[in-house]
């Protein structure tokens, strides 16, 4: 069984989720964690494709909103392009492929914040991807320096993970 995860992650916090994940995976099968800027376009052999990155501005980053987000900070972001043009730069998905996806956001209301997953999830069902689960969001801090993971939040990543995995498991996708 093959899963990737693709992230996104402008500080770092977004890719300590996908490895959180890919955690919660390894009970059932192991997965290979992917920075957006070394994601395969060619997704043939997949049977569970993850994808996550954080929210910006009620949705998916831009090139002007990382660009912001790097002005904010002294250090190189963690990936310098973004899930949205990833999943523009995909033709259609292998037929059947299992696709589930989650984003970063600080904990308020979705309504006042947005959630990149929900755009990730209708691109990914767009291009014929079958959701294993439905969108997932994880917190994270406000401030540059304090972007982490809240407090149990990786425990629920990995959870979330665990759960992936076993239904992938139980439907032999």
């Amino acid at each position: 069984m093959r899963i990737v995860i693709v992230f996104e992650s402008m500080f770092g916090a977004t890719e300590k989720f996908a490895r959180a994940i890919a955690d919660g995976m390894a009970v059932s099968a192991g997965a290979e964690v992917v920075n957006v800027d070394d994601a395969p376009i060619d997704l043939t052999g997949v049977d569970l494709l993850v994808v996550g990155g954080p929210t910006h501005v009620h949705g998916m980053t831009r090139a002007t909103t990382r660009q912001s987000a790097a002005d904010q900070v002294t250090y190189p972001m963690r990936s310098k392009t973004g899930i949205r043009e990833w999943l523009a730069s995909l033709g259609p998905l292998p037929h059947g492929l299992a696709v589930a996806a989650f984003d970063t956001r600080i904990d308020k209301p979705r309504v006042f914040t947005g959630a990149a997953s929900l755009g990730v999830a209708k691109r990914l069902s767009r291009l014929g991807g079958r959701l294993a689960a439905p969108a997932e969001s994880f917190f994270v801090g406000t401030e540059p320096v304090d972007v982490g993971p809240e407090p149990g939040e990786p425990a629920r990543a990995e959870a979330w993970g665990a759960a992936l995995g076993a239904a992938l498991r139980r439907t032999g996708s």
